[in-house]
C-alpha cells in the first residue's frame, strides 16, 4: 500500500488521473464518450487523466466518480462516524417549582 501522505498535491492529482483513465478504459469508453456521459468537456477529461488540471472543482470530481461508477467510494473516503457521546446535547430535566407556603 502506498503512503499517499508522502505525495505532493500535483503528484496525487496525477495519480488520481491515471487511475481514472484505467477505470474509463476498462469500461471501454473513449474520452468523448465519458465527456458525453458526465456532461464534462473532453478537455477536462484529458487534463485530469494527464494530471495537468488546475483547481478542479469538487463538483467536477464527483461527476468523474459517477462517470466511472465509483461515487460509492466516498463512503470509504469519509465513512460516517458513530454518534459521539460528547456531541449529544444533554437535556436538562425540568425542575419542579416549589411555592412557598403562606
Amino acid at each position: 500500500m502506498e503512503k499517499l501522505y508522502e505525495y505532493s498535491i500535483p503528484e496525487l492529482v496525477h495519480l488520481l488521473g491515471e487511475r481514472f483513465k484505467d477505470y474509463r478504459m476498462r469500461m471501454q469508453m473513449t474520452q468523448k464518450e465519458m465527456a458525453e456521459h458526465t456532461g464534462l468537456t473532453i478537455t477536462t477529461i484529458h487534463k485530469f487523466e494527464n494530471g495537468i488540471t488546475n483547481n478542479m472543482s469538487l463538483g467536477t470530481f464527483l461527476l468523474l466518480l459517477k462517470g466511472i461508477d465509483q461515487i460509492e467510494s466516498l463512503n470509504e473516503l469519509l465513512p460516517e462516524l458513530p454518534i459521539s457521546p460528547y456531541l449529544i446535547k444533554k437535556e436538562k430535566k425540568v425542575q419542579r417549582i416549589r411555592h412557598k407556603k403562606s
